[in-house]
């Protein structure tokens, strides 16, 4: 029987994050990161330099040789939305209609229990030119999984669902739950014909009962922003559904454009 994830159990999960916007880093990030390392690690961030790229657990140069990604062209300023959705809390559609209003491409890594619960956003998703991505069907800590079965299981079982809700395939974008993986996990993500993405610019949204002030949401995302930039958002922020389409107007005014993840694979190739 599938087990769907609760939203009490996701929330708990997704706080592992939290290491990426308090300028804590991740286990063995070093100011010239240069290698993925072999042990489970948690995804971290540094930003030293106002309007410059952080410094990540491995560089993009790193990350590349398993088609992993936290940050596209440093030169060119363009921003990769994303966002991660374990559940609906009634928020996405406002996302929606400010990306729209903006003719912003986005990203949406969801799970089974969004799959399986809220199919008419993820058809109203991929019916305005968004992308959906794969963020496990249970999200667990992948990088526990050993198994290479046990592991691509986890990426089939949304797959399959998205297909039942879609009549599309799943394009082969992965996000690891909690920002927690392994040389391991990113060499099965690729084996299994998945682009991985992490994130160069986050902050604390995904408290649905401690959500920031939208002051506090701007300073972070625009005191931080940078060209190239990954930007992960969860769609269960009310705060984000608020501020998005003010949020996108900004970084417009900034001199910023919005890509696609696919947009930014094709760029490496």
């Amino acid at each position: 029987m599938i087990l769907y994830i609760k939203r009490r159990q996701l929330l708990a999960g997704l706080a592992v994050v939290a290491l990426l916007v308090t300028g804590c880093v991740g286990i063995g990030l070093a100011d010239k990161a240069a290698t993925v390392n072999a042990a489970g690690n948690n995804w971290g961030l540094s930003f030293q330099r106002e309007g410059q790229p952080p410094v990540a657990n491995a560089t993009a140069e790193a990350l590349s040789a398993y088609d992993a990604y936290y940050v596209g062209d440093t030169t060119q300023k363009r921003l990769y939305l994303t966002f991660d959705a374990g559940y609906e809390n009634g928020y996405t559609a406002a996302i929606l209609d400010a990306l729209k209003k903006h003719n912003a491409p986005a990203t949406f890594f969801v799970v089974g229990h969004y799959l399986e619960t809220a199919p008419e956003l993820i058809q109203r998703m991929v019916a305005e030119g968004h992308t959906v991505g794969n963020h496990t069907y249970h999200h667990p800590d992948m990088s526990g999984i050993a198994d290479e079965t046990v592991f691509r299981q986890e990426l089939e079982l949304v797959e399959v669902k998205y297909k039942e809700v879609t009549g599309k395939d799943l394009p082969a974008l992965y996000r690891p739950p909690q920002g927690k993986y392994s040389q391991q996990n990113l060499a099965m993500a690729k084996a299994a014909g998945y682009n991985t993405f992490f994130w160069s610019l986050a902050y604390v949204d995904w408290y649905v009962d401690k959500q920031p002030t939208h002051e506090q949401a701007f300073n972070k995302l625009l005191g931080r922003v940078h060209n190239g930039a990954v930007v992960l958002l969860h769609s269960t922020s009310k705060t984000n559904a608020e501020i998005l389409d003010e949020l996108l107007t900004k970084w417009e005014e900034m001199g910023y454009s919005f890509g696609s993840l696919a947009e930014l694979c094709n760029n490496r190739n």
